[in-house]
């Protein structure tokens, strides 16, 4: 907000605890490649990853849930340290739940960032839920936080620097990389 004002959605992000995160069309632009072999590729922002390595280390626990399965997601996900990866889930608020359950977490401390329609049942059950804004309308309509960023263009990075600075967190994560 330019006046100063906080986002309204801090108060939201402060209390986050766990954040899931869709794969497809957020941390990803949404474009599916297939090669001539039927291998699918994905293509992953570089800030998006180090932003989820200093949420994590900031104390969030981090997810990936998708709806779809690939080799490559994996991959990203353990070159971040994300240990929770959730793939081939329709049910995602379902899975989501599970996961928060043992972990000990409850939905209320519980973020995620979906793109599109099939992300709503999750998103509107947990505390901060976000979007991208080449999300559809409908979808942006029902979260409280949409990145300026797109899905796959910074999108992730803007996410977790937003509720970094709602735990009071970013600025002493910043101040490390300074001489």
């Amino acid at each position: 907000m330019s006046n100063g004002d906080p986002h309204p959605a801090e108060a939201r992000a402060r209390d986050v605890r766990l954040m899931g995160f869709d794969v497809d069309g957020v941390m990803t632009d949404g474009t599916l490649y297939f090669l001539e072999s039927g291998e699918e590729i994905k293509a992953f922002n570089v800030l998006d990853g180090h932003g989820i390595k200093m949420l994590a280390e900031s104390g969030v626990t981090v997810a990936v849930v998708s709806a779809r399965r690939s080799n490559a997601v994996d991959r990203r996900a353990r070159s971040l340290g994300i240990e929770h990866v959730l793939q081939g889930i329709e049910g995602k608020r379902e899975a989501f739940g599970r996961l928060a359950a043992q972990l000990g977490i409850r939905l209320e401390a519980c973020g995620f960032i979906g793109d599109d329609v099939l992300d709503l049942p999750l998103l509107r059950s947990v505390r901060f839920a976000a979007s991208v804004p080449n999300a559809p309308a409908f979808v942006r309509e029902h979260v409280h936080f949409v990145t300026q960023h797109a899905g796959g263009r910074g999108a992730v990075r803007e996410l977790c620097e937003f509720v970094m600075n709602a735990q009071g967190t970013l600025t002493q994560a910043l101040r490390r990389y300074l001489p």
